[in-house]
């Protein structure tokens, strides 16, 4: 029996590391319709980032492509998606779908708004495009779903709670830290004011009447602040599924882009560095009566796995350009006739990296600025403090070696001879000289 078309709503959140999540471990109380949500659902433990940060991100999660072969690698730059890449909104529409965005990325990048035939947009109010709150995009997002819960729809929504900067509502700002957060004896957050998004934060955002801030602890107790203010808005968000009887009916993923680095790596509240608290996202699925409710699972996947996932389950065809695997057979529960033993990622911020993770181990090659390879044993080591590249050389260098030659096969594979990150290399050396 052919398995019912569903609406597909696809929830996206900024910034969100997954094991900030109660569905995930966390101890903080931040994400508890979230976390109901989760129990509804299938959880993915081990949904990694291909790219960061979020351009690259989205764009791969459209394409179903890995970043070196759509091109798109950083936020700056003058690579444009190719018009013939295939991308999951056209295809959606062009297959009986009334698709809709409630989202600013088209803004900052044009072909981020394909095939959508509404684009609501809520961001031109504001100066600064991150500054967009959750309640701004569900009061569009929920009378749009009102007037056309009777189609076959494919609704996006990008929430940016809980992207820097992390200013939740005065009402939340007691919870979940109980220190001194202007302590002049505190030196927490001392590197990071040498960073030019540090120095900003220190002039102005991480000022009070007090005095300055000058706990880290304070400033995550701020994002988990933030998670807690977003999580109340998706609970209103599904609920509107509940009240318009379409719950049934409606295929919900929630995913991040990428996650954030609190201050691991002396990366202070930002998502560059390719460790696992920034390419390691939540990935949460509910369809009712073809999914089950209630399981994990553990094996690897990616961004660009989610367009092939939601074409299946659209019943329309998955384009041969789309180099990711549909999930679908995974999350029924059936036999799966592919595996994901590895992941590489890339990222072009405020460093050029690429990374290969396999379930044991983690290595890191930089391009900009050069420097030492990283490797990290993830199972003795998961929160990656040990770098044991110069501890287990043969391993270090068999994983560069396969990197490398991966990276070599795509770009022949695309008709391209140089690494896209060196490309891009102008671009990133005037951002770290504070040109952008």
């Amino acid at each position: 029996m052919p398995r019912p078309r569903p609406n597909i709503l696809l929830v996206t959140i900024d910034s969100l590391r997954a094991d900030h999540l109660g569905c995930y471990g966390y101890h903080y109380p931040t994400s508890p319709c979230i976390d109901q949500f989760a129990r509804e659902s299938t959880v993915f433990d081990s949904f990694f980032c291909p790219a960061i940060p979020t351009h690259p991100s989205y764009t791969t999660l459209y394409t179903g492509q890995h970043p070196i072969t759509h091109t798109i690698v950083a936020h700056h730059g003058k690579n444009d998606l190719a018009r013939n890449a295939p991308f999951l909104p056209q295809l959606l529409l062009a297959g009986g779908y009334t698709t809709c965005a409630v989202d600013d990325l088209m803004r900052q990048r044009v072909w981020l708004g394909r095939g959508y035939e509404y684009y609501i947009d809520p961001s031109v109010r504001h100066p600064l495009v991150i500054t967009v709150t959750r309640e701004e995009l569900n009061r569009r997002a929920i009378p749009w779903l009102k007037e056309h819960a009777r189609d076959p729809f494919f609704l996006f929504l990008h929430y940016w709670d809980p992207h820097y900067p992390f200013l939740p509502p005065a009402s939340y700002r007691d919870l979940f830290y109980d220190g001194d957060r202007t302590d002049p004896q505190n030196r927490s957050l001392e590197q990071w004011w040498k960073h030019p998004i540090g120095s900003i934060a220190k002039d102005v955002w991480l000022r009070t009447p007090e005095g300055l801030i000058t706990d880290a602890e304070y400033v995550r107790a701020l994002y988990d602040q933030e998670i807690l203010y977003l999580d109340e808005g998706i609970g209103e968000l599904l609920e509107t599924l509940r009240t318009l009887d379409i719950e049934e009916e409606t295929l919900v993923v929630l995913l991040a882009d990428h996650g954030e680095s609190m201050t691991e790596h002396q990366v202070f509240f930002d998502h560059y560095g390719l460790y696992d608290c920034v390419i390691r996202a939540p990935l949460i699925v509910r369809w009712p009566g073809v999914i089950p409710a209630g399981r994990r699972l553990s094996e690897m996947v990616q961004h660009l796995d989610i367009a092939p996932t939601l074409l299946e389950a659209a019943g329309l065809p998955i384009p041969s350009g789309m180099e990711g695997k549909s999930l679908l057979p995974l999350l029924e529960g059936k036999p799966c006739t592919w595996t994901t033993s590895r992941v590489i990622s890339l990222e072009c911020t405020w460093q050029a990296r690429w990374s290969l993770r396999t379930e044991r181990y983690k290595f890191i090659l930089p391009r900009i600025p050069p420097g030492e390879a990283e490797l990290y044993d993830l199972v003795e080591d998961p929160k990656e403090e040990h770098d044991l590249a110069a501890a287990r050389p043969s391993i270090a260098k068999e994983m560069e070696e396969e990197l490398e030659a991966w990276i070599q096969d795509r770009l022949k594979a695309t008709g391209r001879s140089q690494d896209p990150l060196l490309a891009h290399g102008i671009s990133l050396k005037r951002m770290l000289d504070g040109g952008c």
